[in-house]
């Protein structure tokens, strides 16, 4: 089982970013705590230095799975649905310009709350179909590159668009895209979905990216989720990306990311290779 865990590259207000501050010394905190990787939490990639980013990383043995792009809501307002067009076409060009480091790092592109709210006065018919064309235009954008979307459902207090899996699926269908999936998140999955596991089956081949954090948002082991049964169900799908922790820094980062990897190495569920035992 290949584990990363959620590091910022800059101070942000998303509390459940485990990981910000000092790029340099969380990476070296998280290698040393046997994660396999970091996924990144990227709010404007012209802020980052790429080749800097990726020595540091490398010097450490990680590999980066995902970038995540919420921040760009959460810090700019910026979203596929908003009512003002400029500011749903600096959405758009906004996850475009992620394209060019997702495609040396092979990390799929995170497309969280950038999808936005449906605002006062626009229809939510209007909002997805706001979502569905700049779905598709990134998703064309970041297929030369080889580069890969995954749109997480989020739950009913964070959005009105996008809940659960099916909800996913039929958004997909409707975008068309080959390199556009899902992330699927445990702590939304158990807000929203009637049972974890037969939605992350019925997701199979789509889940691009899977997230983990326990039914209160702290480490996986301090809630009530079965983390054992919900990682068989993934890995029967034929998922063999990363399990990464988005989850509170509580008590405090370093700690909720060693009560977690521990919980997770300690289920027992699949070895290595991600293969389920048995």
């Amino acid at each position: 089982m290949k584990l990363s865990i959620v590091l910022s590259t800059h101070a942000a207000q998303f509390q459940a970013a485990t990981f910000k501050g000092d790029f340099a010394a969380n990476v070296a905190r998280i290698a040393g705590l046997g994660y396999d990787g970091v996924e990144l939490a990227i709010r404007d990639p012209r802020l980052v230095n790429a080749d800097e980013l990726v020595g540091v990383l490398a010097a450490h043995k990680l590999v980066v799975p995902a970038i995540g792009t919420g921040q760009a809501w959460g810090e700019e307002g910026l979203s596929f649905t908003a009512a003002d067009g400029a500011i749903r076409r600096a959405a758009i060009e906004r996850i475009k310009s992620h394209i060019p480091l997702a495609a040396r790092l092979n990390a799929v592109v995170i497309l969280g709350l950038i999808r936005g709210i449906t605002p006062a006065g626009q229809s939510h018919a209007q909002s997805m179909a706001y979502l569905v064309e700049a779905l598709q235009e990134c998703a064309a954008a970041a297929a030369p590159a080889g580069v890969r979307y995954a749109l997480e459902p989020l739950n009913r207090y964070e959005t009105d668009l996008i809940h659960t899996v099916a909800d996913g699926l039929a958004l997909i269908e409707r975008v068309g895209a080959a390199n556009f999936g899902l992330l699927l998140d445990t702590f939304h999955m158990n807000i929203e979905e009637p049972a974890i596991e037969a939605s992350i089956r019925a997701a199979g081949e789509r889940i691009f990216h899977f997230h983990v954090a326990d039914s209160n948002r702290w480490h996986p082991g301090a809630g009530h989720l079965d983390f054992g049964g919900i990682l068989d169900a993934l890995f029967a799908t034929g998922y063999r990306g990363f399990v990464s922790g988005e989850f509170l820094p509580i008590p405090d980062a370093a700690t909720a990311a060693q009560r977690g990897i521990a919980h997770l190495r300690g289920l027992g569920s699949a070895p290595a290779d991600g293969i389920p035992a048995g």
